[in-house]
Order: structure tokens, then C-alpha cells, then sequence
């Protein structure tokens, strides 16, 4: 990473930092900052600050990151500006592999939930890399392609699941498919990092593999690159992220996309510093639109997809407006 890299990386988690300061002081427990920063909390404060709160921030945060990582990552893979996990049916068949779980074994303990999920994800991640052959060129494409195909098959799917759950899961499992972070808590955050944090060492080691990718398939493969081999990683590290963030928030809509993009628009970058900035802009998204959620609703707030589509996606339509503006013609 350059040294413009680490500046802009320090700059978006300083800002993540305010934003979850911010989030600690909103809800229907009244926390003034000064309170806050002084320590001079009462018991239902203190209680509303580090129980509930804070957990929650830091589990938006991560699960936000996990996210705009994989998407990152798959728009390196795919060569596609729009390509996110929910695009290619990733998300999409962990999503649905949660939904069954809870609705046929309904006394599954909560944390085999983020496995269930990896093995929806990955079966849909082996099922593209099955059909997309062998390192041709055009497979990015074809994975796009198909992947579109999966996940308007498997959202239908879930939807016939839930017009047949019983009444008080359906209402449960739609809140949840909204975005939420109503109950998160210490132990989503657990759980949670013991997924996403064993993972950090694989994306580091695939950050000069995606800055080949970046330069497409045909000059990856003439330096050397195994495109089978990128692919598959590619695909159960994206599987493995989404899958744990899924298992916590829901889905975050949009985010895989819009972070990404953000973070180059703020530098442009490849490899390892694209993913360091596009999931610290992930997380500072999911933290903006959580404080956005509690300030305008109660302490459950507003759906977390609806916020973070109100803040990203203006912010979004104006970035690319001043990068068409700033585009020589």
C-alpha cells in the first residue's frame, strides 16, 4: 500500500470512529456526548452504551466491511463495475439456505446458522464455477450472466418459502430480509468475527492476484495466474463473508456495489488497498445509515437497507456525476 493509500485509510476509519460515537449517543435512551466522552453516565445509560450500542456499532461495522470486500472482490473477478454477491446469487443462496434452516429445524442453535448459510453460498459459487468451464476467455461475463439467472430463481424461491411459513416467522424473517441490526448484540459480534477475522489473511494473500484480474483474463493468464484456481478462491471467500454478514444483518442491498466505488472515487487503487478501502468505506456506510435508523425511529429504528439506500444511493448517482463531469472528452 502507498503512503496516499494509508492516508485515506486512516481518514475513512477516523471517520467510521466518529460515526460510531455518533451511534452511541442515539436511541431511546438519551446519551449526551458530553456524558459519553466525560464518563458521567447513569446505570440505564451505561447499560443502553455498552450492551446494546456498542456491539451493534462494531458488528454494523464488520459485517458492512465483509460486504463491500466481496464486492470489491468480485468486481476484480468479474471485470464488472456493478458486480456484488447479491448480483451473482451468492447472497441470495445464503439467504435462502438461512431461511430453511430456521424454517424446517426450527431448534437449530443460532450459531450453525453462518455454516448453513456458507454451504447455500458455496453450493451456488461451485455451481457458476461448474458451468462457466475451464479459464476460457468470457468466463467473467458468463459468471455475471448466470449468476443473474441464479439469484432470480432462488428469490423466487424464498418468496414461496415465506408465503408458506407460519404467520409469526414470516413477519420475523421479513423484518430481518429489510436489514436490521435489532438484535445484534455481543454475541453476533462473536460470532460474527470468528468468521470474517480468520479470513483476513486470505485476502490479504489475494490482493496481487486481484491486481492481475484487473488487468483481465487474457493478460492474467499470460503472467502466470491460475484462472480456475483465482476463480474458486475468489468465490468461497466471497461466500464465506457474505454468508456471516447475512447471517447477522440480512441483506445490505446496494452496498457490494456502491462501497466500492466510493473508496475509488476517494483514491483509486488496486489489490490489497482497494480492499482495505473499499471495506473501511463498507463499514463507515453501515454505521452512517444505523445512527440514521435510531435517530429518526425508536431503538429497533428503521430497516437498515432502506437507510443505507437513503444515504448511499444520492452519494453514489453524485460521484459518478463528477467522475463523467471530470472525464476528458
Amino acid at each position: 500500500m502507498r503512503r496516499a493509500d494509508l492516508g485515506v485509510a486512516l481518514a475513512l476509519a477516523a471517520l467510521a470512529a466518529v460515526l460510531l460515537g455518533l451511534g452511541l449517543t442515539a436511541g431511546s435512551t438519551p446519551v449526551g456526548l458530553v456524558d459519553l466522552l466525560g464518563g458521567g453516565l447513569d446505570e440505564a445509560q451505561r447499560y443502553a452504551v455498552l450492551e446494546l450500542r456498542l456491539p451493534r456499532g462494531l458488528t454494523g461495522f464488520l459485517a458492512g466491511a465483509a460486504v463491500a470486500v466481496s464486492g470489491a472482490m468480485l468486481q476484480s473477478l468479474t471485470r464488472n463495475p456493478i458486480a456484488d454477491p447479491g448480483l451473482l446469487g451468492l447472497a441470495q443462496g445464503a439467504l435462502l439456505a438461512i431461511l430453511l434452516g430456521v424454517v424446517l429445524l426450527p431448534a437449530l442453535p443460532t450459531g450453525w446458522l453462518p455454516l448453513i448459510g456458507s454451504a447455500g453460498g458455496l453450493c451456488v459459487a461451485l455451481f457458476l464455477a461448474r458451468l462457466t468451464g475451464r479459464g476460457r476467455a468470457g468466463d467473467a461475463l458468463a459468471i455475471l450472466l448466470l449468476g443473474l439467472s441464479v439469484e432470480t430463481v432462488l428469490s423466487a424461491i424464498t418468496a414461496i418459502v415465506l408465503l408458506y411459513a407460519p404467520p409469526d416467522l414470516s413477519f420475523a424473517v421479513s423484518a430481518w430480509l429489510a436489514g436490521s441490526l435489532a438484535q445484534a448484540g455481543w454475541p453476533a459480534f462473536g460470532g460474527l468475527a470468528l468468521w470474517v477475522l480468520p479470513a483476513l489473511p486470505l485476502l490479504f494473500a489475494a490482493g496481487p492476484m486481484l491486481r492481475l484480474l484487473d488487468l483481465g483474463e487474457d493478460h492474467a493468464h499470460a503472467l502466470g495466474l491460475s484462472l480456475r484456481g483465482a476463480r474458486l478462491m475468489v468465490l468461497v471467500a466471497v461466500v464465506v463473508l457474505t454468508s456471516a454478514a447475512v447471517t447477522v444483518t440480512g441483506p445490505l442491498v446496494f452496498l457490494g456495489v456502491m462501497a466500492p466505488h466510493v473508496a475509488a472515487a476517494l483514491l483509486p487503487s488496486s489489490g490489497r488497498a482497494r480492499l482495505v478501502l473499499s471495506g473501511l468505506a463498507g463499514g463507515a456506510f453501515v454505521l452512517a445509515a444505523d445512527a440514521l435508523s435510531r435517530a429518526l425511529g425508536s431503538e429497533i429504528g428503521l430497516p437498515l437497507g432502506l437507510c443505507l439506500t437513503v444515504l448511499g444511493v444520492p452519494l453514489f448517482i453524485a460521484i459518478l456525476r463528477l467522475r463523467a463531469v471530470r472525464r476528458p472528452s
